[in-house]
């Protein structure tokens, strides 16, 4: 109900809302998409048991909630569509903790879902007192939108129950300045004075986000309210995403003139997540070499010739 309020409001402004109809609001466009997959990250192959993926050698992600104040049209979960019964699942829940607490080289958890949010702040508790009570457990981390879809559930309390558990992190899903209102700024307010680092992931989508000056406009309203911008994803070819891609070159193309033009703690890192990791995309200044200098391109496209430490 919230993010539609907001788009009706920008309606009613007579402002650009299409970055925000197109992430949620179904389209004929989605069942024409014949190239489309289910699981782009074969997370069921990564899942030794239910609904913990595991990776990365030192880090899962425990996928505990299945549900969500959004329906992401590009959601690279859509394959969960028609699944039931598993959010905060008790069984599901204690099999993946006995499976964390039984290997320790994991070393963080990426509690996930769905949005775990969408909990009871008991159930979070909870889940976190068990967590941490696991001896080799470092680092708890949040992959949450409800900063974005529904801020009020942010509440200080909320905060105060996290700040009990750190070192707590979170990650958030900001995909267009729009979306930061003085609403979900007072739930980032919540979640930073609490003493929560947070992060901004966004997905690089068609009519959202593709152009320059919509990432510098995200990026800069993100690092006003104490944001760092973490990733920005290529997207998946998820089914019935077709019409939100675009070609990867477009995202090296937004990174590489942002530089210069913010802080580089403002700029994410481009990504593209695959079943064995993410790998990053990035633009190469690395024009070559001459002799033992290295040729590289500066930011206002000049060359700088830099002595290397073999001469």
């Amino acid at each position: 109900p919230y993010y539609m309020g907001l788009i009706a409001q920008l309606d009613k402004q007579n402002k650009a809302f299409q970055s925000l109809r197109l992430q949620v609001i179904p389209r004929i466009e989605e069942a024409r998409d014949l190239v489309g997959i289910n699981d782009p990250l074969e997370e069921v192959n990564h899942s030794p048991v239910k609904e913990v993926v595991h990776c990365y050698p030192d880090r899962v992600a425990f996928c505990v909630a299945m549900l969500c104040p959004v329906y992401c049209r590009y959601c690279f979960r859509k394959r969960r569509d028609e699944e039931s019964g598993l959010h905060f699942n008790r069984r599901i829940v204690d099999q993946g903790i006995a499976y964390i607490a039984s290997n320790p080289s994991i070393k963080d958890v990426l509690i996930t879902g769905g949005d775990p949010f969408i909990a009871s702040d008991r159930a979070i508790e909870h889940l976190l007192s068990r967590l941490k009570a696991i001896p080799h457990i470092e680092v708890l981390r949040f992959g949450t939108r409800t900063p974005v879809a529904m801020p009020y559930r942010i509440t200080k309390k909320l905060c105060k129950i996290l700040s009990k558990y750190h070192p707590v992190w979170l990650n958030t899903h900001f995909n267009c300045a729009e979306e930061l209102t003085p609403e979900a700024e007072y739930a980032l307010r919540n979640l930073v004075d609490a003493g929560i680092p947070v992060g901004n992931q966004s997905v690089l989508l068609k009519g959202v986000n593709d152009t320059t000056a919509k990432m510098l406009a995200l990026c800069r309203k993100l690092i006003k309210n104490r944001v760092r911008p973490y990733y920005l994803f290529y997207p998946h070819m998820v089914s019935g995403t077709r019409h939100l891609r675009v070609s990867y070159e477009v995202g090296v193309n937004i990174i590489k003139s942002m530089r210069g033009k913010i802080s580089g703690f403002g700029i994410p890192n481009y990504m593209i997540d695959t079943p064995s990791g993410k790998i990053p995309l990035a633009y190469d200044y690395k024009i070559g070499e001459d002799g033992n200098d290295l040729l590289l391109e500066s930011l206002h496209g000049e060359i700088w010739r830099e002595k290397d430490a073999r001469g």
